[in-house]
């Protein structure tokens, strides 16, 4: 049998329009929105817009190995806690906020979260960039334990192949995800506005993944101004050979890079493209179906992996993805998931829900990895991609934006760097950032709706002035830390890691949080005990009820 690559957008050199014509087109409709926007009461629906952090953050050992503790059980279970979990291996922490109306309010939330896991990690170090600390070899990184349930297992077994797969080393990178949604209020004024006569679910999904796309278009941008990870120990690389210029004996970096977590060195060091894997983004239905082609496809490499060996599963199964969050992308259409419910089917019943952003690096400079003014500045961005208007991507400009992220991560701060667009010749990256930059002033206005402390404008005029002075990025100011301490990327991220948890731990929480963390540990615990009792059926049984969900 052969394996062939799949494509599955519709969308082939649909366009008409001249270069020009084209995006003189694209912003006249972006200025039309906003205009009718700032016009009406859509504007102050926009306030009941929802947003939430998920900060990923490896527990760190005294001696800077990644820890070899199991997550504390005063933490709560990591299956069932709502603000506290595991990401790929038991070291790597994930805390969640719950959806709140403001960047404040979530920065909040996440602040208390970390005050509340210092108080119970002894001397340990919440690690403060996204690229890891001293990695000793993929079996130095204990893969995640959720217990005895059939859920539990699942989501174990999965980490187990993407082990198998990709290898432990490249799961222990962490980020900042940022969730974004937008109350049904505005879409109900915002689809009679568009004049659009689909179901009030699918006007909503289709913006959402237009949204998406503008995001694919754009996305070097938050790169540029967020990438925060210009260098890299070298017990990352596991002795592999690298493009990157020696810092000194220990430290990689790159002397223009941004993301080196968003570069081929990071996350898309991956063999979903070897394989065929081109979800689409033209459409919900063409993103399930896309999607769920690749997790019902074998792929020869993993099938030689075997799935379940010696009675011991070493994977989910052998095709192209175990699972849908196997792929992974700078956004997610998103939708709860009720019970053990597939994602993709989530979708498919009920619509997009939110959007979830990955492509944030962790700034090791900020004691939460993120701050408010970066939160409003994306914020603003989120609303240009979708309201601007977002024509269908094919094959061409698919892989232009690949190139646009890896040249964007690799060389972003380079002055001469020029990047591609629709239809286009190559441009200046900061000619083309700064246009994106002017189109967000309206949006900011919008965002501000009359407040006088203008703090949406503000953010705008920051990540302006990073534009102009590449010394001003994340990644410069992270290289200008490590030389101005005189120590390489480990040692200086160790110090940084070392006074951030100074910062939470001379903020002891009050009683009153105390007790609601303590509270929702409890509450995990048993629901993890609910879970394990009320398996009544066989692994390999509730697998195979998993996968025949449609």
């Amino acid at each position: 049998m052969e394996y062939s690559a799949f494509w599955w957008c519709s969308a082939q050199n649909s366009g008409v329009l001249s270069p020009i014509d084209e995006i003189a087109t694209l912003y006249s409709i972006l200025d039309q929105r906003l205009t009718r926007l700032l016009a009406s009461d859509a504007r102050s629906l926009l306030e009941g817009r929802l947003l939430g952090l998920e900060r990923e953050a490896l527990r760190v050992a005294p001696d800077g190995y990644i820890s070899q503790v199991a997550h504390p059980k005063v933490l709560g279970s990591a299956l069932t806690h709502p603000y506290i979990t595991t990401d790929y291996s038991e070291a790597l922490l994930e805390f969640i906020t719950p959806p709140l109306p403001t960047a404040l309010e979530a920065l909040r939330f996440l602040d208390e979260v970390h005050r509340f896991v210092y108080r119970h990690i002894g001397d340990e170090l919440l690690w403060a960039a996204s690229m890891p600390c001293i990695v000793a070899g993929e079996e130095s990184i204990p893969i995640a334990d959720y217990g005895r349930s059939n859920l539990g297992l699942m989501k174990h077994v999965y980490r187990r192949g993407l082990a198998w797969r990709y290898g432990r080393i490249m799961q222990v990178i962490a980020g900042i995800h940022f969730n974004f949604s937008l109350p049904d209020e505005f879409w109900t004024a915002f689809q009679q506005q568009e004049g659009d006569r689909r179901s009030p679910r699918d006007f909503r999904s289709e913006s959402y993944f237009g949204l998406i796309r503008n995001l694919q278009r754009f996305g070097w941008l938050i790169l540029y101004l967020f990438g925060a990870s210009p260098a890299v120990c070298k017990s990352f690389l596991d002795g592999k050979s690298t493009p990157l210029l020696d810092y000194d004996d220990h430290t990689c970096y790159g002397p223009y890079a941004t993301s080196l977590r968003m570069s081929n060195i990071g996350y898309t060091n991956r063999t979903e493209k070897k394989s065929g894997v081109n979800v689409c983004y033209n459409s919900l239905d063409e993103y399930i179906a896309s999607l769920g082609q690749a997790t019902v496809t074998p792929w020869p490499p993993y099938h030689n992996i075997g799935v379940k060996v010696d009675g011991e599963y070493r994977q989910l199964n052998a095709n192209i993805l175990q699972i849908e969050n196997e792929y992974y992308t700078s956004m997610r259409p998103k939708q709860p998931p009720q019970g053990n419910e597939k994602p993709a089917l989530a979708l498919k019943r009920r619509g997009v829900r939110y959007v979830e952003l990955r492509s944030v690096d962790i700034n090791p400079l900020d004691p939460l990895g993120v701050n408010p003014t970066q939160l409003r500045f994306l914020e603003a961005f989120l609303l240009f991609c979708l309201l601007n208007e977002s024509p269908l991507l094919d094959a061409d400009e698919r892989r232009m934006i690949d190139d646009n992220q890896m040249a964007t991560a690799l060389n972003g701060r380079d002055p001469d760097l020029h990047l591609y667009r629709r239809r286009e010749p190559a441009v200046p990256m900061r000619e083309w950032a700064a246009e994106i930059l002017s189109l967000l002033q309206p949006i900011c206005e919008l965002l501000d709706n009359g407040e006088p402390s203008r703090l949406y404008a503000a953010a705008l005029t920051e990540q302006q002035q990073v534009l102009s002075d590449p010394e001003r990025t994340p990644a410069a100011r992270m290289m200008a830390e490590m030389r101005a301490s005189g120590e390489n990327f480990f040692r200086c991220t160790r110090q940084l890691s070392e006074r951030h948890r100074r910062f939470f731990e001379e903020r002891p929480l009050d009683q009153s949080r105390l007790s609601f963390f303590n509270e929702a540990a409890e509450q995990s615990l048993r629901a993890q005990q609910t879970l394990e009792a009320a398996d009544d059926k066989p692994f390999d049984e509730f697998l195979a009820d998993y996968f025949a969900q449609s």
